[in-house]
């Protein structure tokens, strides 16, 4: 499981010309997953994402959480996460989870963020979706499990 991780003052993620889902500060995850992964990858993902000190404090160190600091999360899957391009100029997606599988772990990790008390939004699994975002700071990280 991977995921990539935005620091954002704001996010939103829009389906043929309709915004579904948008935040004000807090997290832009995009959301991958890969054979093998399971429900103790997302409960690690899910406490490393809601405890992930990127945030800045009174003093201007990254010194808070998201839970600190009330923040929201834009949850979008993103199969190409696991793009492997080592041969040629075409990515291959073989990594990426089958989408029937995907669908699962992908609601399975929105719900487990949800009962941490944390607002989540999303896009629209399998979507064509057009993705806006102000990232602040920038600050983006890569998490895998």
């Amino acid at each position: 499981m991977r995921i990539l991780v935005q620091r954002c003052d704001k996010a939103s993620v829009t389906v043929d010309n309709k915004v579904v889902g948008s935040i004000d500060k807090g997290l832009m995850l995009l959301v991958g997953f890969t054979e093998n992964d399971s429900s103790s990858n997302i409960d690690y993902l899910v406490d490393k994402v809601i405890n992930l000190r990127i945030f800045d404090d009174e003093n201007g160190i990254m010194n808070k959480s998201l839970i600190d600091v009330d923040g929201s999360i834009l949850s979008v899957s993103q199969f190409t996460l696991y793009a492997d391009s080592t041969k040629g100029r075409r990515p291959s997606y073989i990594n990426a989870l089958s989408g029937d599988k995907a669908i699962n772990l992908y609601n399975e990790f929105n719900e487990k963020l949800k009962e941490k008390n944390v607002h989540v939004e999303t896009g629209i699994f399998g979507a064509e979706m057009k993705v806006s975002l102000i990232n602040d700071g920038p600050i983006t990280i890569m998490l895998e499990k």
